[in-house]
């Protein structure tokens, strides 16, 4: 599915298009509505620079033992661990 913002609405806020998903998936990401994997794709970021932009603004990065579990799935399949 694409979403499709009206161009006067991009154009109110006075954001890039990049900026404009970079403050939606912010937002998503605090309401708990979007991982940090999700929240980092839609914001066209790396998880290391999505997690530095909210470190910028003082904003948590969630990180639960579901998630610790599937990260550490993934390891030993890389055989890091």
């Amino acid at each position: 599915m694409n979403l499709i913002i009206p161009e006067e609405i991009v154009n109110a806020t006075k954001m890039s298009s990049l900026e404009l998903k970079q403050e939606i998936a912010i937002m998503l990401f605090q309401k708990e509505k979007l991982t940090l994997g999700q929240a980092n794709r839609l914001a066209e970021m790396n998880r290391i620079q999505f997690q530095h932009l909210l470190s910028s603004r003082q904003i948590p990065v969630h990180y639960d033992i579901p998630e610790f579990e599937e990260d550490l799935k993934t390891l030993k399949g890389l055989k890091r661990v």
